[in-house]
């Protein structure tokens, strides 16, 4: 009855919680409050202190300016410490004031003056600032008796060093001046440029060179573009405290130096590198003592931007200016101040470091005793210039002749010597691979002085036991980091000498002989002969990659550049190129079976096969598509035959609209030519290759003529080049294309056709113009020597060429109109100056064979090329293609074409009028006189290429009695007559005739030897043939 409810016990106990929890709250209310008056008290009297400090400054400030208060060291501390106690955003004029005030309390010497508008005056003072208190050379209080104060006041200014440094100092500094020196005009004044420079070394000066200093200055200063070139001329301290040796030293170390490399990614090393290379260009001293760890440092710089150099586009790449398309992140900030640091990396190929790195190799002495003149080299067809004139000249520019460089070997390849020369053959060849956008100009540094290629090559003669190939052949099998340099070395030889090679002219090379001799060429190009070969048949070329693959490519450029100089202007002996070691034969058999090293032969050195073996394979080539088009006869099918009907009175208008129509197999294909005479008769015969044949003569004889105008000839030897006035046909374009067409058949059917055309011109066809080291002056006296002579001569003038009043135009007469071709857009105004003049001799030259017939080629190139497939001539070279086109140019092999020949009408071997005529041609003919022979048969001055045997139809002669028109060919009766030597009546008044669509010889049965000599000279020299049976 006394115990309590138990609802009323919880309720109890929720109420003393509640009531505890309450009094809890009402003590944090309490606690907070106090903290909360505590805060705002402590911040109005923060204030009011603040607001007090402030008003306190700034009435010394006014006190001083007005002049009421003198200043004294302890008062402008005093000062300085309660302003750096308040100091926030709002203070930064009092912040500027005192340190105005400071200073002026220094009396700093040498404060930076602002000289530039864009100068910020807060820079300026705050730099002073830092200068003065990172030095204490300019206190007032070390002079005279304070000098003991020197020690303690210095330990003071390093201090300060060590805390600007802990605080970011360096990167500070490198955004103030990559913003003020990374445009195109650079917003720092002098002194305030030398002040940060002199406030950057100064931490370094006082650490001793400390490696962890170093390593800040070289990633945030020497980084800064083209920051030397803007310091150079400003502050000695750049080239005092040795500071190139010391860089190069620290990053000699691979780990330092790829440490910074990593730091700095590309644009920026670009940058160190430039502005190390700098350094290197002013200190000439240092650079020659620590010439092999510059050349390390630069490489292993280069070699970490390599990396990343990409040969093309894609998502992953950025384009940079000098290392081209690149695969890290490009700081497109720089791009403005790119020119100042390519200009720095210029001075690596300029001529004073090329001077000081190549020491060794340029010291080698070339000359011999006794200059000799040089032998008289024969002119040539092309080059009909004053070579008395040239040889003297070439004679005065050198006072002595030297010693024929030729591999001798004895030079040990791991000598101290040879590595330098290696290693910097190195560095040239990684910044050749690294700085793809600046290549040439590399190149051009490298060419610039004449003898460092000719006395590398003798280097490289010194090399090894034998000197020269040996050694190279056995460092392709070798992996050796040694053998990497010594093809390096190779590669870089290569590449130089074919960059001079090509931008020499005819001149220089044959005449003056620049930088190498002729004999030398000869030499060279055999060593690299022998070396392409032997990199492709020895299988090393199949499976090669990266260094070795640029190797080939370096190598097989130079000698192919040098096999085309040769083609266009002999230099070398006879059968020079051959591989007398390969057989044919073999080679045959390999490309049959598919073999790799037997097609890249092909591809890369055909010239190394036999000329005539080489047409041989072509003709195999040309059946095998003959056969898989079906257009050859066998037993089973016969090919489709292409009928067309000719008027001779409309020959070329005829074949062109029922030949252009058809289909490119078709004109592969058998055509059969029915002509119709002037009359409208259609005429006797039938086609058996031989009328098709004269068809294709004929027409190529009308379309060829100079007078149609389609095509033009050259001034002097009289080739042919497609005319540049050929528009005056209403389809002439159309006419090109079908011209080349007919040209292609002539070729795909073995067809010698007697059309010399400009060698400039049969280049383009092949393609060559599309080469990198195609050079369109080289060829252009092809077209027009006496031009080609002019423009070199421009080239030569040694005054001012802008006296001559020339213009980047070129002013042609067409058809009593004078014209002015403009040779870049607005040329005509722009005149040629001693700058510009080299761009104006080759823009000059590819207008006139290039731009100016630029329609009629393509078109021409385009019809040529549906008969015959471009990748076919791949193996001949320009001059090879026109013999290919008009048969071989030598001596007509007599004994060749008596094999081969087919008698008729009774006329056999041992017929007397037969041995009369053999013993004609080969004792009474002129060499001259047999070519007019051979063309008055077969219409084509020069024998087939391979010989007789491949003349379709084959050369005949036949015995006739009557004149042309009553013969009605062979019966048994005049082949017994003509066999028996039996004559119906004296011939002797009768002129020998024939039938070049048939290659057919027509000879009166004379009855005096000393008769058929005078008739046939006589038909020879008026051309009475061309009749068709």
């Amino acid at each position: 009855m006394f115990s309590v409810p138990q609802s009323s016990k919880s309720e109890f106990l929720d109420k003393a919680r509640q009531a505890r929890e309450e009094r809890k709250g009402q003590k944090e209310k309490e606690r907070a409050a106090i903290i909360i008056q505590a805060l705002v008290r402590r911040f109005i009297c923060r204030c009011r202190l603040q607001k007090q400090i402030r008003k306190e400054i700034d009435d010394y400030f006014q006190a001083s300016e007005t002049g009421t208060s003198k200043r004294n060291a302890l008062s402008i501390f005093k000062i300085a410490r309660k302003l750096l106690f308040i100091y926030c955003q709002e203070d930064k004029m009092r912040f500027e004031k005192l340190c105005r005030a400071i200073l002026a309390s220094m009396e700093v010497e040498n404060e930076p003056k602002p000289d530039i508008l864009q100068d910020n005056k807060l820079v300026t003072l705050y730099l002073t600032m830092l200068v003065t208190f990172t030095d204490t050379s300019t206190w007032r209080i070390v002079r005279g008796k304070g000098e003991a104060l020197r020690p303690a006041l210095t330990r003071i200014c390093e201090n300060i060093m060590g805390h600007l440094n802990q605080k970011g100092f360096y990167s500070i500094l490198q955004i103030l001046l990559t913003n003020g020196l990374a445009r195109s005009k650079p917003s720092l004044s002098k002194g305030t440029l030398t002040a940060i420079f002199t406030l950057s070394l100064r931490p370094v000066i006082a650490a001793h060179f400390s490696e962890n200093l170093l390593r800040s200055f070289l990633i945030h200063i020497m980084s800064v573009p083209a920051i030397i070139t803007h310091l150079s001329g400003l502050t000695p301290e750049v080239k005092t405290h040795d500071l190139l040796r010391k860089f190069i030293l620290f990053l000699s170390r691979e780990e330092q130096c790829s440490d910074i490399c990593v730091c700095l990614e590309g644009s920026h090393t670009l940058c160190l590198l430039g502005n190390l290379i700098h350094l290197g260009y002013l200190n000439e001293k240092v650079l020659e003592e620590e010439a092999n760890h510059f050349v390390k440092d630069l490489t292993d710089m280069l070699s970490y931007c390599q990396r990343y150099v990409s040969q093309k586009k894609s998502n992953l790449t950025h384009w940079h200016q000098v290392l081209g398309w690149f695969s890290q992140t490009v700081d497109y900030g720089l791009n403005e101040s790119m020119p100042l640091v390519t200009k720095q990396l210029q001075h690596l190929w300029g001529v004073p470091v090329i001077r000081t790195l190549f020491s060794d190799v340029l010291s080698k002495k070339l000359e011999s005793q006794e200059p000799t003149p040089p032998p008289p080299q024969p002119s040539t067809s092309q080059n009909n210039l004053p070579v008395k004139n040239l040889f003297k000249r070439a004679f005065q520019k050198s006072a002595s002749v030297r010693n024929i460089l030729k591999p001798v070997g004895g030079k040990r390849v791991d000598s101290a010597e040879v590595q330098k020369v290696c290693s910097i053959c190195v560095l040239y060849q990684t910044a050749l691979s690294t700085l793809t956008q600046i290549r040439l100009q590399i190149l051009t540094g490298l060419t610039h002085l004449d003898d460092l290629l000719p006395k590398l090559w003798a280097f490289i003669c010194e090399l090894g036991p034998q000197g020269g190939l040996k050694l190279f052949m056995e460092c392709l099998n070798n992996d050796t980091e040694e053998s990497k340099q010594l093809l390096a070395m190779l590669m870089l030889f290569c590449d130089c000498s074919r960059h001079l090679i090509t931008i020499l002219d005819d001149i220089e090379v044959y005449e003056e002989q620049t930088s190498f001799k002729i004999e030398e060429l000869v030499t060279i190009s055999s060593f690299l002969n022998t070396f392409v070969y032997k990199m492709i048949w020895d299988g090393i070329l199949e499976n090669a990659k990266g260094e070795k693959l640029e190797l080939f490519h370096s190598v097989h450029g130079w000698l192919m550049v040098l096999y085309e100089r040769d083609c266009r202007r002999r230099f070398t002996p006879d059968d020079h190129w051959l591989r007398k070691d390969l057989k044919p034969s073999v080679l045959f058999q390999e490309l049959e079976k598919g073999k790799k090293r037997a097609q890249l032969l092909l591809q890369y050195i055909p010239h190394v096969i036999p000329h005539k073996n080489r047409v041989l394979l072509f003709r195999n080539i040309v059946t095998k598509e003959k056969e898989s088009l079906g257009l050859v006869e066998t037993s089973s099918a016969s090919p489709h035959v292409t009928h067309i009907t000719i008027r001779r009175s409309r020959m070329l208008e005829d074949g062109y609209d029922q030949l252009r129509r058809l289909p490119v197999n078709s004109i592969k294909g058998v055509i059969r030519v029915k002509f119709v005479n002037d009359l409208g008769v259609d005429e006797a015969g039938i086609d058996q290759d031989g009328v098709f044949k004269e068809f294709l003569e004929e027409i190529i004889k009308k379309v060829f003529n100079p007078a149609l105008n389609l095509f033009k000839t050259t001034s002097g030897n009289e080739r042919l080049y497609p005319s540049p006035t050929s528009y005056i046909h209403e389809n002439h374009l159309q006419l090109f294309e079908f011209v080349g067409k007919m040209l292609g058949k002539a070729i795909y059917e073995g067809i010698v056709v007697d059309v010399p055309f400009a060698s400039f011109f049969l280049s383009q066809v092949l393609g060559h113009h599309h080469s990198t080291f195609y050079s369109s002056i080289d060829e252009l006296p092809s077209l027009d020597s006496e031009f080609y002579k002019n423009l070199t001569s421009i080239k030569r003038y040694d005054g001012d060429v802008g006296d001559l009043g020339l213009t980047l135009s070129y002013d042609e007469d067409v058809m009593g109109q004078l014209v002015c071709h403009e040779l870049i857009p607005g040329g005509k105004t722009m005149p040629v100056t001693n700058e510009n003049k080299i761009s104006y001799i080759h823009l000059m030259a590819h207008f006139r064979m290039h731009t100016q017939i630029k329609e009629q080629t393509a078109a021409f190139i385009r019809g040529f090329r549906s008969i015959i497939n471009p990748e076919w001539l791949h193996m001949f070279s320009t001059p090879e293609v026109q013999r290919l086109i008009s048969g071989d140019n030598a001596e007509i092999d007599l004994d060749d074409l008596k094999k081969h020949t087919v008698y008729y009408g009774g006329f056999h071997s041992s017929h007397r009028v037969i041995i009369w005529l053999w013993d004609i041609l080969s004792s009474d003919f002129s060499a001259e006189e047999r070519a007019m022979f051979l063309k008055f048969v077969t219409s084509c001055s020069r024998p087939p290429l391979l010989g007789f045997a491949y003349l379709k139809p084959p050369f005949s002669i036949r015995c006739v009695e009557v004149s042309d028109d009553q013969d009605t060919g062979d019966t048994l009766g005049s082949v017994l007559r003509g066999f028996f030597t039996i004559r119906k009546r004296e011939p002797g008044g009768r002129l020998p005739t024939s039938s070049t669509c048939f290659n057919l010889l027509k000879l009166p049965n004379y009855s005096k030897k000393s008769i058929l000599r005078d008739k046939l000279r006589y038909a020879i020299s008026m051309n009475t043939g061309f009749e068709l049976s």
